[in-house]
């Protein structure tokens, strides 16, 4: 994946907090103008929004593969995040003051080859990869940075990415599935429509 710059991670979450916006005030789906300044390779995306000052998810949706371009996969995902997530209620225009916009941009998932799932923590690398798992039962997403924030070792991390799909904690250990890991680039306002910073995930130490 070719890196995005800082001015172009910076046009995406301009971009996901217009697209909000614009649909929270009209109902109409933001317009991408010619000339934006933001590639239109088709890439995975997710939209973060969280409570200001505390941190909160206040929601999260993407699309873990490239099915459309990214500056579409911005808006939908956007909007998504803001209105859709079964977890929270819908946003409101006047709580867009209070939340701060994170935009990751994901490499293509690729498949975990393993023999044993005992190998699959010495695969993952806390801090770099996000996990999806499927499976016939269900399927999840964590992305890169959830281990980091909840400080999770790569055990922890395949736990919780099977109860986000509805699976029991240790079907990594006994079920039949396929996982897949990708990396994001991380770009956040560090302030409701403020200042835009790429974000560099810490590893846990071993």
């Amino acid at each position: 994946m070719d890196m995005l710059s800082l001015d172009e991670g910076i046009k995406l979450v301009r971009l996901a907090r217009a697209a909000i916006q614009e649909y929270l005030k009209s109902g109409k789906i933001y317009e991408v103008s010619e000339g934006s300044g933001i590639p239109t390779k088709e890439t995975g995306v997710f939209v973060s929004l969280y409570t200001y000052p505390e941190g909160d998810l206040r929601g999260c949706i993407g699309f873990p593969f490239p099915v459309m371009s990214l500056p579409e996969a911005i808006v939908k995902a956007a909007i998504a995040a803001a209105t859709e997530d079964p977890r929270f209620p819908p946003v409101e225009l006047a709580e867009m003051d209070k939340i701060v916009i994170e935009v990751s941009v994901l490499s293509v998932p690729e498949k975990i080859e393993f023999k044993s799932p005992k190998e699959l923590p010495s695969k993952i690398v806390i801090g770099r990869d996000g996990l999806i798992i499927k499976s016939s039962r269900g399927s999840g997403l964590l992305l890169p940075q959830v281990p980091v924030e909840y400080g999770w070792d790569p055990e922890e991390f395949l736990c919780h990415l099977c109860l986000k799909a509805g699976l029991p904690a240790t079907y990594w250990l006994t079920g039949k599935f396929d996982i897949y890991r990708f990396t994001a680039e991380i770009f956040a306002e560090e302030s409701p429509g403020g200042n835009v910073v790429r974000k560099e995930l810490k590893g846990c130490e071993v």
